[in-house]
């Protein structure tokens, strides 16, 4: 692959709005934030204390040297943080280090960190700049790229947020070699619907070279995530606010996101989005879209990137009512998105409650006898 194909543009509205930069390393991060024009400016590096126990010294010695003072706001890491409470406490940390709206934010974490940051910087007078420099494959290839910033309030999730765009997104995807096999099998969830939703080849691809990307292979790392960037940017460029067919990509999400409250966040996203990957082809399956054959091939994939097809110590009544608090309703009635066959997605609003029931009990008892 060479340099140009490393670097992903992206339109909003038909016009260039940012670029995903694939790398090897930060090398080429100070290149990538010539066009900002950061001279002068201030930046906050907002992380987790896990990412920045392990890589803060690293990106800011980056950034010292191209602008004009980096400044760090870290808070513990976890779901259980993504609150507006933490989102305050950034606030007073701007307000005190005296940024206004010239200065930017650097979102330098996961999907926690992305969401959270985007959210400050949608809000923080009004509106400043953000990057996004995703350390997890998670946040590399779906919570980074399109602009959905939030937090969660209470036991909801991303409740409360905005869309703002970052300027910028920068992946260093050798950090993917030191990521906890179970996060990284979280990311493989959202790829792994990628596929599902919009491109048969790429679902295929997945299932042929699941060796060399549990390996963590560079060449097979910048395939896929490359791969799965294009798919996450073609649907935000078709449909940049979520009128359309960027509800795709909630494909897994309503009952995956009522299992990961039910189950109090001891669940990882991804794990969440692979149950209900596995409810929604049920679903699917019932409605004579997908074989038999391809139901099981889907569960065989998951299961081969690590990732769960079923759940225990649910109860079926309590995920129903749960999927009513989605956020994605519309005029009381769920948005479901299904599958019309392997790679292309399509959303319903008449999926009913008994057809829910029976999926969520495939997910909780059928599922693992299979």
């Amino acid at each position: 692959m060479d340099q140009k194909d490393k670097i992903l543009d992206v339109k909003k509205d038909g016009n260039y709005s940012y670029s995903i930069w694939l790398e090897p390393d930060f090398q080429k991060l100070p290149e990538a934030l010539e066009q900002l024009h950061v001279s002068g400016r201030k930046l906050c590096i907002v992380s987790d204390s896990n990412v920045d126990t392990l890589y803060g010294t690293q990106l800011k010695d980056v950034l010292s040297g191209i602008c004009g003072k980096v400044t760090s706001y870290v808070f513990p890491a976890g779901e259980e943080h993504k609150t507006l409470d933490t989102v305050r406490n950034l606030y007073e940390h701007l307000i005190l280090e005296k940024f206004d709206r010239k200065d930017m934010l650097v979102a330098f974490g996961g999907g926690v960190v992305g969401d959270l940051t985007g959210f400050t910087a949608a809000t923080y007078l009004r509106g400043i700049d953000f990057i996004q420099v995703p350390t997890t494959l998670l946040s590399q290839v779906d919570s980074s790229i399109g602009g959905k910033t939030g937090v969660d309030f209470d036991a909801y999730k991303n409740m409360v947020g905005a869309f703002h765009m970052p300027r910028l997104v920068y992946m260093n995807l050798n950090l993917l070699r030191s990521l906890p096999a179970r996060q990284f099998a979280s990311g493989m969830g959202e790829i792994i619907k990628h596929g599902l939703i919009q491109d048969p080849a790429y679902y295929s691809w997945l299932t042929e070279h699941y060796q060399e990307v549990m390996d963590k292979q560079y060449e097979a790392l910048l395939t896929m995530v490359e791969g799965s960037c294009r798919i996450k940017r073609h649907v935000v460029e078709e449909d940049p606010t979520e009128q359309g067919i960027r509800a795709w990509l909630n494909f897994g999400h309503t009952i995956g996101h009522a299992v990961e409250k039910l189950k109090n966040f001891t669940l990882s996203h991804g794990e969440c989005v692979a149950i209900g990957c596995m409810a929604a082809a049920y679903l699917s399956e019932k409605r004579g879209k997908l074989t038999e054959s391809e139901l099981k091939d889907i569960r065989k994939v998951l299961k081969s990137y690590q990732l769960p097809v079923y759940t225990e110590g649910l109860d079926a009544e309590k995920i129903l009512s749960a999927t009513k608090h989605d956020k994605k309703m519309d005029a009381g009635k769920i948005k479901f998105v299904l599958l019309s066959r392997i790679g292309e997605a399509y959303v319903t609003k008449d999926v009913t409650d008994d057809e829910i029931l029976d999926a969520v009990r495939y997910i909780l008892e059928d599922g693992k006898d299979e």
